[in-house]
């Protein structure tokens, strides 16, 4: 039986809203106030830079000729769904879980705007350590990670903490 909406982790939608939000803000800085491939330092370990990735994750499938744009954007927006689906599947009382979902919703719908509106997603925090770098990533991606860690921590610890 599917719990009553106030009971549910849809409340947690409020934080993928915000999310999404803050995701656009920052990428709309990055291309108003970054030269694209250009590093901005800001820390021993971090810099601005500007890039497109017109893949996934690592930019898996970034030279594939357009194709894959398609391909993500519905991978996502069905994901999106399902998440919306889960967050209403899922009880109020496990925050974690509800967390999990908001937190990659965010970053899927945030990625899913720019491959609509540019065929891209905008990158720009570049984490180094010496001449290695981590592939650029965004707040979105950043979102979708923290998201899975928690999904992952509220399947492992499914009665500590904040997961009920």
């Amino acid at each position: 039986m599917t719990a009553a909406p106030s009971r549910t982790a849809l409340v947690w939608l409020w934080l993928s809203a915000v999310l999404v939000v803050l995701d656009q803000l920052t990428k709309f800085w990055a291309e108003s106030v970054l030269t694209p491939y250009q590093p901005v330092p800001v820390l021993p370990v971090l810099n601005w830079t500007l890039v497109f990735n017109q893949g996934a994750a690592f930019s898996f499938l970034s030279d594939a000729g357009g194709w894959q744009r398609w391909l993500f954007t519905i991978l996502a927006l069905g994901v999106s769904v399902l998440l919306v689906y889960w967050l209403r599947q899922t009880p109020r009382s496990q925050r974690l879980v509800g967390l999990a979902y908001a937190l990659i919703l965010a970053g899927a719908i945030g990625n899913v705007i720019d491959r609509i509106r540019y065929g891209h997603v905008v990158d720009f925090v570049d984490v180094y350590w010496k001449h290695w770098h981590f592939p650029a990533f965004n707040l979105a991606d950043a979102a979708i990670t923290l998201g899975a860690v928690a999904l992952i921590a509220s399947l492992l610890f499914p009665t500590r903490g904040i997961g009920r």
